[in-house]
């Protein structure tokens, strides 16, 4: 399996191009970073050229026309097609982001896609979640409470306890901010990384939840909440406006208060 680290303007095996169909008026190219662990073969940027005339406007919608009509062999991941579900990340023009809401004319010059930054890659621009999953499995991102709900009701909360949770359960699990955390490139086998750790606030500000020590009792440890440097690279990529670094900042601050 391989691991994508690819700087930006790097080229990598020499690739395919496809040229336009004659007559195409407004061509943009896509140099698509390929890879199938099945051929043997090195990784390579393959060349797509399309007219915008017939595309859509968003960079998932290039890649859904590449994949139909030019070059069935293009893999990636993609589902709504609404920013909803996190699927469709990627690393578009250096940065990380949803295919899905990043439109082609934001992107100055050739579009560069490549998949998401330090992961290992399944197929093109498919990467591994394996490990980012399990670490989310490991903060229990559900409600826990030993207290059982009122009969026939849900567990209520105060229009304050609900604000608590705004920016934090908008999260879609796209992991664009946790794999663009260099603290997550070098120890993302203990440290939890953004996406998770806001989970895991998400859970601990909580009204309804009854675990709260327990949730930062699990926390509690050099690498998996401290190895945070506040880079903030991860609150610039959230293509969802969230904000990481602050969740992670508001556990540091419980974790204080409760050793106060």
């Amino acid at each position: 399996m391989a691991t994508f680290t690819l700087p930006k303007n790097s080229t990598i095996g020499k690739g395919q191009t496809y040229k336009a169909p004659p007559g195409a008026r407004d061509v943009r190219t896509f140099k698509i970073y390929r890879w199938d662990p099945d051929s043997g073969e090195n990784p390579r940027t393959d060349t797509y050229e399309l007219d915008l005339k017939d595309t859509g406007p968003m960079v998932l919608d290039a890649l859904i026309k590449i994949k139909n009509e030019v070059d069935s062999t293009l893999t990636f991941r993609r589902s709504c097609r609404e920013g909803i579900c996190g699927s469709c990340a990627m690393t578009i023009d250096g940065l990380n982001t949803l295919a899905c809401l990043k439109p082609i004319e934001d992107v100055k010059g050739d579009v560069r896609i490549t998949p998401l930054p330090h992961m290992p890659v399944m197929k093109d621009l498919v990467p591994d979640l394996s490990q980012i999953y399990a670490q989310l499995r490991d903060i229990e991102p559900w409600l826990k409470a030993d207290t059982p709900p009122p009969p026939d009701e849900e567990r209520r909360q105060s229009k304050e306890e609900r604000a608590k949770l705004d920016g934090l359960w908008e999260c879609i699990l796209c992991f664009c901010c946790s794999t663009s955390c260099p603290s997550y490139w070098w120890n993302g086998d203990r440290y939890l990384g953004p996406a998770v750790l806001l989970q895991a606030y998400r859970w601990i500000a909580d009204s309804r939840d009854e675990y709260t020590g327990a949730r930062l009792d699990n926390l509690e440890d050099p690498f998996r909440l401290y190895r945070c440097h506040t880079i903030m690279n991860c609150t610039r990529a959230c293509p969802k406006g969230l904000n990481p670094a602050e969740a992670i900042g508001k556990i540091k601050t419980l974790m204080v208060e409760r050793q106060g």
